[in-house]
């Protein structure tokens, strides 16, 4: 069975930066599964999976555009400390949700810290980054319907 629309691929995944960084792996894990077509996964890892089967195994570099987008300047704000807990340390590199404009969640990120201002970056942290991926396909099937009406797996045997 290939990969396509509505099916479930699981796989084994190294993520790399163009400097060989391990950015992630599920090696040592269960494989990470998704719903074909749903946008779960970037979408350049997306297409590149479109037609792959069950042991398949293939390395793929996905450009920004394709994964989490350009850095975008735009993004980077300097707020009032007082919107920040006061009784919480905020520290450099810490990482919260915070709500975006379309009415999601984003991840935001905290550059620096000064008395009367924090600079954050609402950039999702691998935005302009080229991502290296080595991929294994260790399943492929059918999702079931509720995994189709939700967009998401439920297991390899589709439950939880």
């Amino acid at each position: 069975m290939q990969i396509a629309d509505g099916k479930v691929a699981l796989f084994h995944y190294t993520l790399t930066n163009d400097q060989g960084d391990i950015l992630d792996t599920s090696s040592g894990g269960d494989p990470l599964g998704y719903v074909h077509g749903t946008g779960t996964i970037i979408p350049g890892l997306e297409a590149a999976m479109t037609g792959k089967s069950t042991g398949d195994s293939f390395q793929v570099s996905i450009e920004p555009k394709d994964a989490y987008g350009q850095h975008n300047q735009a993004l980077v704000q300097r707020v009032p400390r007082q919107l920040f807990p006061l009784d919480e340390e905020i520290k450099q590199g810490m990482q919260f949700q915070a709500k975006a404009d379309a009415g999601g969640l984003q991840i935001v990120t905290i550059l620096e810290v000064g008395e009367a201002e924090v600079t954050i970056d609402g950039n999702h942290p691998l935005a302009g980054v080229r991502l290296n991926f080595d991929v294994e396909i260790t399943d492929v099937r059918d999702a079931t319907e509720e995994e189709t009406a939700h967009g998401h797996t439920h297991g390899p045997s589709g439950a939880h």
